[in-house]
């Protein structure tokens, strides 16, 4: 790890100002919330901000007031600042029992431990694990010139939206951010903004150096669910390739208006497959106005995986995704 400052931000405000200050200067920033997994791409001397590099300084953020809070609007909205950990959503009674699928994401999530200490700004815009970026590689994420997965180890790499780099996004939260149909508030130099889930994040055939629209002085300052309608119901679900501490081989986050047994709408968004949070309409449509049955729900599984472009080394998770869905969806419209 090389030799960085540390700036204590006692404001949002500040917080983009002393970032904007930094990268008129030549110098690269990052911000610190939990910490997690900033510390060890610092320690490996891995970007952690697109081109930025290796951080020149660091903004702590951890002393803005009111960052942490879990709050419920007036409508119904449920506004979720930037630094609150994994385990208070976890252990919010408000999101376990409205926005289920998100409290069931949190908790798949890595360890207690790490839950307790992550934050929700920095599940959702954390780098890609692919062990080439991870490791040192020059790859297109690190500012080189090709992908290595795409001819060698691409086990864990996408079978949708792929190209020129075929990383996976590692977030838990953000299928289930977008499948609610979250909204993203990000402070920034000129003004706060509020992004849709859809176009928060970012394919590498748009940029390859990026997986969201984050700019170098830009906060992810928190996030704003919308009420959900009556007879909404929602659900994660995440395969591994062991317990814990590691990422989605697949995962679906899947949100289901009922009523009775009727699906009156439904958004499906998968996790573990693509660059980034990955919704697939034609599934979601084979739903709307159904009474869900056995063989509807191998019908959406089936169609969720019909524009899957696995790789060399890949393919079983075009099979163990259209489970996933499948055995979502069912579970869903049998939850009271």
């Amino acid at each position: 790890m090389r030799a960085f400052v540390n700036r204590n931000a006692r404001s949002v405000e500040e917080a983009v100002a002393l970032a904007r200050e930094a990268t008129l200067a030549g110098r690269s920033v990052a911000f610190a919330a939990g910490g997690s997994d900033l510390l060890q791409l610092m320690k490996d001397h891995i970007p952690s901000r697109a081109e930025a590099g290796e951080p020149d300084v660091l903004v702590n953020l951890k002393g803005i007031a009111g960052l942490d809070r879990i709050e419920s609007a007036g409508d119904g909205t449920l506004r979720i600042g930037g630094l609150v950990t994994l385990s208070a959503l976890v252990g919010n009674a408000l999101v376990r029992e409205r926005f289920t699928a998100l409290a069931e994401a949190a908790e798949t999530v890595a360890t207690p431990q790490i839950r307790n200490v992550g934050t929700v700004a920095g599940n959702v815009a954390q780098r890609p694990w692919c062990w080439y970026f991870r490791n040192g590689f020059p790859c297109f994420k690190a500012g080189g010139d090709r992908c290595f997965s795409a001819g060698g180890e691409n086990q864990l790499h996408a079978i949708f939206g792929g190209g020129p780099s075929y990383i996976v996004h590692p977030s838990d939260l953000a299928p289930a951010l977008v499948a609610l149909g979250a909204r993203f508030r990000v402070a920034g130099p000129e003004r706060e903004r509020v992004v849709s889930g859809g176009d928060f994040f970012v394919l590498p055939r748009q940029d390859a150096l990026r997986e969201n629209v984050l700019a170098d002085a830009d906060v992810l300052i928190g996030v704003d669910v919308p009420a959900p309608a009556a007879g909404t119901r929602s659900a994660y679900h995440k395969v591994m390739d062991r317990e814990a501490w590691t990422h989605a081989l697949a995962s679906a986050a899947v949100v289901m208006v009922m009523d009775g047994d009727v699906c009156r709408s439904a958004s499906i968004v998968l996790g573990g497959v693509a660059p980034i949070p990955w919704r697939v309409p034609e599934a979601e449509a084979l739903l709307a106005g159904e009474r869900v049955t056995a063989e509807l729900a191998r019908e959406v599984g089936t169609a969720a995986v019909a524009g899957a472009r696995p790789l060399a080394k890949n393919a079983y998770k075009v099979p163990l995704t259209r489970r996933v869905v499948e055995r979502t969806v069912l579970a869903l419209a049998a939850r009271a």
